[in-house]
């Protein structure tokens, strides 16, 4: 069975992550905990690859790190790259985000996963990028998830992601399109 950690501490990212490798040979194993990473990238993808690199280095294992988060038209992209770090719960960086867009009308929002994957030395073996594109609501529906998803509202299904089963998040959110185009090329990986 082909061994793949997982470079996060956060909980609901943990069960979705894993999710995806359900129905593989995968045996998938977490960080230890005492490996904290700072996230100084100034994009998603920077995030990710920093993190999957050195617990790489750390470790001396494959790695698979995401980073995701909320980009906000309205707030230019806020909370973005900062979107775990915009309260500190869950529900104090949804109060934080309807009070900073207010009656704004203006409610584009899209939610971005990047994931990298690295070798045991740090280099990266691959990267890929999903989005969902969707809506800030003004008021927490739902209660499901995690984070910001009582209030991403996804147009196409009219559910926010707390409201959506298990299965369908799991195949419209940012994450699953950022697995549907990573999993056909990590079958494809030399992993040992």
């Amino acid at each position: 069975m082909k061994r793949l950690m997982i470079a996060t501490s956060n909980s609901g990212k943990l069960k979705e992550i894993k999710a995806y490798f359900n129905d593989s040979c995968w045996e998938i194993v977490i960080k230890p905990p005492e490996i904290e990473i700072e996230e100084t990238g100034k994009t998603f993808l920077e995030n990710a690859c920093l993190k999957a690199s050195q617990v790489a280095k750390y470790t001396e294992e494959w790695v698979i790190a995401d980073d995701s988060g909320l980009a906000v038209d309205a707030l230019q992209g806020a909370p973005g790259v900062y979107s775990a770090r915009y309260g500190d719960s869950d529900n104090n960086r949804i109060k934080r985000l309807l009070r900073e867009l207010g009656s704004n009308s203006e409610r584009s929002a899209q939610f971005v996963c990047a994931i990298a994957i690295s070798r045991p030395d740090g280099s990266i073996a691959l990267t890929t990028e999903g989005i969902c594109l969707g809506e800030i609501l003004y008021a927490p529906q739902g209660q499901m998830g995690f984070g910001y998803d009582p209030v991403f509202y996804v147009p196409d299904y009219q559910l926010t992601f707390a409201e959506m089963p298990v299965d369908l998040k799991h195949r419209v959110s940012h994450r699953g399109r950022a697995f549907e185009q990573l999993m056909p090329k990590l079958k494809k990986l030399n992993l040992k």
